[in-house]
């Protein structure tokens, strides 16, 4: 084992609960670590339920084709822990990343702390050090108690949509919900507000007005018309622009990425140099794996998308009805999310679901477990054993044309590179 992985398993049990929002241990760690958060880039702080990562992508991308350095926190990591770090245009080392680590867990003399807040306070070390123009900030979970709020202040405040997610931790109401996510807006704060459902919007705009915040809103400021297969149209105050669709799939990327390009438009208000080539390069050139990848471009095509939310499970709906053909779905949940949610929204459309668990996960909903709740709503389920067995299942005696593997980023995450080397690398099955 590598000394990074022993490292992050030692982090990993310096607090009893794996989640645990305060502001009080990260504060502690960031003083004797000579409060790195207050000598920081420019920042852009990203809170919201889905879409945080695309739209950061999409951002890092613009910026970068502008020649500027970008730092950028992003979680969960897909595979490996160095891609939430990227620092001045590139994801850290493992030696690097290996020694900051260390040094912090140093400072903080095994005292209690979330791993999610000691990385944070990690990324701050990283970022305090070397140079950036700008600084692209996701939070972890909620907004007002997250680790990555303990910054004083930001230029932008990016608010996406906001669904029910991490009730357990946020509350069971929407409303409630949308307070957390707006807790990162600071009084210097520019606000972009995602499409987002009504009352949502509602609260967003009340709250920007109240606190004397510019809002910048979907529906009101901007907004997407005219897609087809190649492009769409986003009109920006009183001007309208072509846009390519991104190479991310999916409609809702398309709305995402308008996120981004009027963030984009934000920033070139404020001073910095970006043009629409600039645009266009960035959302060429942005990737997000795990999220509706597209791994197999022969029959059966195969998708992983990481979806495990009631918002992301209307994405995948979507994507499902414009896919129009016979889509076996791979399924693999926490048993903290809402699955009989999530499978009521997905189950129209597909032809069935393979169950399997989430390898090397002790929260994981069991095969037989999801069997049982798909049994419950009449949905057609088969236990697997594993993902490459219910692959090899689903072309055998299904044919389906499609292969959909999500319910989880933990599952995409441990199983992506199995997949890859199995179907793309050698797609003949």
């Amino acid at each position: 084992m590598k000394k990074l992985d022993v490292l992050i398993k030692t982090l990993q049990k310096l607090h009893p609960k794996y989640i645990d929002l305060s502001l009080v241990r990260i504060n502690r760690l960031l003083y004797d670590l000579g409060n790195p958060h207050l000598n920081l880039p420019p920042c852009i702080h990203i809170a919201g339920t889905n879409g945080k990562g695309s739209i950061l992508s999409f951002i890092k991308n613009i910026m970068i084709s502008s020649n500027y350095k970008v730092h950028a926190y992003t979680s969960p990591h897909l595979e490996n822990i160095n891609e939430r770090f990227f620092v001045s245009n590139k994801i850290i080392s493992n030696k690097k990343l290996y020694e900051t680590l260390k040094y912090v867990r140093k400072v903080n003399r095994n005292r209690s702390i979330t791993f999610f807040e000691i990385t944070t306070a990690a990324a701050f070390l990283l970022f305090s050090k070397n140079p950036a123009d700008i600084l692209i900030l996701e939070t972890g979970l909620g907004g007002r108690l997250d680790a990555t709020n303990v910054i004083k202040e930001s230029i932008i405040s990016i608010i996406t949509p906001i669904g029910l997610d991490h009730q357990e931790y946020l509350g069971h109401k929407i409303n409630k919900i949308t307070k957390e996510k707006l807790g990162i807006i600071k009084p210097s704060s520019k606000i972009i507000c995602s499409k987002q459902n009504i009352n949502v919007k509602n609260n967003i705009v009340k709250f920007a007005k109240i606190n004397g915040n510019e809002i910048i809103s979907y529906g009101t400021d901007w907004k997407v018309s005219k897609i087809n297969k190649k492009s769409f149209n986003l009109k920006y105050k009183d001007h309208t622009s072509r846009y390519p669709i991104p190479s991310l799939i999916g409609n809702h990327q398309i709305y995402n990425s308008s996120t981004a390009i009027v963030t984009i438009n934000t920033l070139k208000k404020m001073g910095y140099k970006l043009n629409k080539i600039n645009i266009l390069d960035g959302l060429k050139k942005t990737t997000w794996p795990g999220r509706l990848e597209k791994v197999r471009h022969k029959n059966p095509k195969i998708y992983l998308d990481g979806a495990h939310n009631i918002e992301g499970a209307k994405t995948l709906r979507k994507h499902i009805r414009s896919s129009g053909v016979k889509t076996w779905v791979i399924l693999g949940m926490l048993k903290t999310k809402d699955i009989k949610g999530y499978l009521k929204i997905i189950n129209s459309g597909i032809a069935g679901i393979s169950a399997i668990s989430i390898p090397y996960e002790k929260n994981s909903l069991s095969a037989l477990e999801i069997k049982l709740i798909c049994d419950e709503l009449n949905i057609m389920c088969i236990p697997e054993k594993n993902v490459l067995a219910a692959i090899k299942n689903i072309v055998k005696k299904q044919s389906a044309e499609e292969i959909l593997i999500t319910g989880s980023l933990y599952l995409i995450g441990r199983e992506r590179k199995k997949i890859l080397r199995n179907y793309r690398i050698n797609p003949a099955i």
